[in-house]
């Protein structure tokens, strides 16, 4: 199995137990988030290795985070406690239909202070890839400066770079720069995995073929783009193909669904399985996603994943 690292924000997860605007919720349950977590949860599921740079706070979102980490078998090697700044955390509402209400509360949070000095001495050499997101780089400047750093230490070892745009406007000083920054990073990743909504805001065309012009242009090696429930568009230099979503036995949180689509495309790619069937895999684990309450709780195990891609092909005959 491959050693992949991510770096990120996790943060502490209220999960509301009715369905009511949050401030009305009376009954939450708890858990951890973060999309990067997510996708870390998603490759130790399948076996790979996944070592998560992060800084969490001395307190108990922290310890709950490390203790998840340790559950899953994440490296926490390059995991550190900062007993000077909090865990950031979320509030999310239950929907039965559309996407669930947010509210995020992480601004000065431990892993909004992470920098170059914290990645420096971080031998890239020592992985197999490197999955980054947007979201990291838009909670500070810091924080932005680190994860080209790790963007540089990545071309230089040689290994191949995994870029969700995973936008978040609200963290980010101006519409504008979040645009510049996030392409500017895009531009030097192998494998961009855009949505068709982020592609209306970073490229101005949410036409999967623009976006994947777009990007190529820019210099990244493969594009591909996240359409919702029509599955996915994929992009390279010799061509495209469509892949279409699995269809949910239900939907229960909408939540995550490209986390898990990145896990899945992620350890396809590393296990040296054809783009067409990482692809294929990531529509998979996107769907069993959305079929589950939790952020990560939900990704399945490799045997899993194999019985639910069976299941499917068997209705699909």
């Amino acid at each position: 199995m491959k050693k992949i690292l991510t770096a990120g924000e996790p943060m502490g997860l209220f999960i509301a137990q009715e369905e009511a605007r949050l401030e009305k919720v009376k009954h939450f349950s708890t858990s951890v988030a973060g999309a990067e977590f997510n996708v870390a949860v998603g490759l130790t599921r399948l076996g790979h290795k996944v070592g998560y740079l992060t800084k969490v706070g001395e307190d108990p979102f922290g310890r709950q985070i490390i203790n998840c980490m340790n559950e899953n078998g994440i490296d926490t090697s390059l995991t550190q406690v900062d007993p000077d700044h909090r865990t950031g955390f979320m509030l999310k509402s239950k929907t039965s239909r559309g996407d669930p209400d947010i509210y995020y509360y992480r601004k000065g949070s431990a892993s909004s202070t992470i920098s170059p000095e914290d990645v420096e001495n971080v031998d890239l050499t020592a992985w197999d890839a490197v999955h980054l997101s947007g979201i990291l780089p838009a909670t500070s400047e810091t924080a932005l400066a680190a994860t080209h750093r790790l963007m540089d230490g990545a071309k230089k070892a040689g290994i191949p770079i995994f870029f969700d745009p995973n936008l978040r406007p609200q963290l980010w000083s101006s519409r504008e720069k979040m645009v510049a920054e996030i392409n500017r990073m895009a531009a030097r990743a192998d494998y961009v995995l855009p949505g068709e909504n982020e592609g209306e805001i970073l490229c101005g065309s949410r036409e999967a073929e623009a976006i994947g012009r777009f990007y190529l242009g820019l210099g990244a090696r493969t594009v591909i783009v996240k359409v919702g429930a029509d599955g996915a568009r994929t992009f390279t230099g010799e061509g495209s193909f469509h892949t279409p979503a699995y269809p949910p036995e239900k939907i229960v949180d909408t939540v995550g669904a490209g986390d898990g689509f990145a896990a899945g495309v992620i350890s396809g790619v590393m296990e040296g399985l054809s783009l067409e069937e990482a692809v294929r895999r990531g529509s998979a684990i996107g769907t069993i996603q959305i079929m589950n309450v939790s952020d990560n709780e939900g990704l399945p195990t490799r045997a899993e994943l194999e019985a639910f891609m069976a299941r499917h092909s068997r209705k699909a005959v």
